[in-house]
């Protein structure tokens, strides 16, 4: 017998489920229609992780379906179309560059989120830094991670350009991993600060990351400097 708990779950899982087609559906779009893809890529991506469950898990499941919109696009747009070699690479390396800069700002939103409560002598339990620090931490190689499956997913040309852009990033570094290098050495000066005298910050460091991304998706804040427009 389903008890309420289980329905809520289950609601909720169809939920998620939903945004994250509706999200891949959305990336398709933009690659299909070519109307300011950087941009329009970081836009949805962020709107997406202004939900209050952020963990790791849930980029996972955000950054796969916003690569994996990219990827469907880009085959519909240029898979049977002759010399777009060019055309297709721009394409697709201007969406993969909206979700490094997305993926930036959401560890940018982290430091700020830490900033904040150090500046109101409110700490985060030395649990969740620890476990939020050990998430970001990752972030980059999931962000390469899903670029090199996606690559590996098909042939063709546009798997032989998500493997140029995943070799370029790799090579040459991204805009998230530059951002978590600001972000970590945040966490490492709150970490060493927490010691015995531990405070309830009021809200949990993934809820108040969130509404720094709010506030940074809706223009309140101008986020990172976009310095690196031009990466890939």
């Amino acid at each position: 017998m389903q008890t309420e708990h289980d329905a809520t779950d289950q609601n909720k899982s169809a939920s998620i489920h939903d945004e994250l087609s509706k999200l891949e559906q959305d990336i398709y779009d933009a690659l299909v229609d070519e109307v300011n893809v950087r941009e329009t890529v970081h836009n949805l991506t962020l709107k997406a992780m202004k939900a209050d469950r952020l963990d790791i898990d849930s980029i996972r499941r955000i950054v796969t379906a916003v690569a994996s919109g990219v990827h469907e696009g880009a085959q519909q747009k240029f898979l049977t179309a002759n010399d777009q070699t060019q055309t297709a690479k721009s394409q697709i390396t201007a969406a993969i560059a909206g979700l490094d800069s997305a993926l930036a700002r959401f560890a940018e939103a982290s430091k700020l989120a830490l900033q904040e409560a150090a500046g109101h002598a409110q700490k985060f339990s030395d649990q969740e830094l620890v476990r939020t620090r050990s998430d970001l931490e990752g972030l980059e190689t999931l962000f390469l991670d899903t670029l090199k499956n996606t690559s590996s997913a098909t042939q063709g040309l546009v798997s032989d350009i998500f493997h140029d852009i995943t070799k370029h990033a790799k090579n040459n570094g991204t805009l998230v991993g530059t951002q978590l290098k600001e972000t970590l050495g945040i966490f490492a000066q709150q970490a060493a600060s927490v010691g015995q005298a531990q405070m309830e910050a009021g809200a949990q460091l993934t809820h108040a990351t969130a509404g720094f991304i709010h506030k940074i998706a809706s223009g309140v804040l101008s986020g990172i400097k976009d310095h690196a427009r031009d990466k890939y």
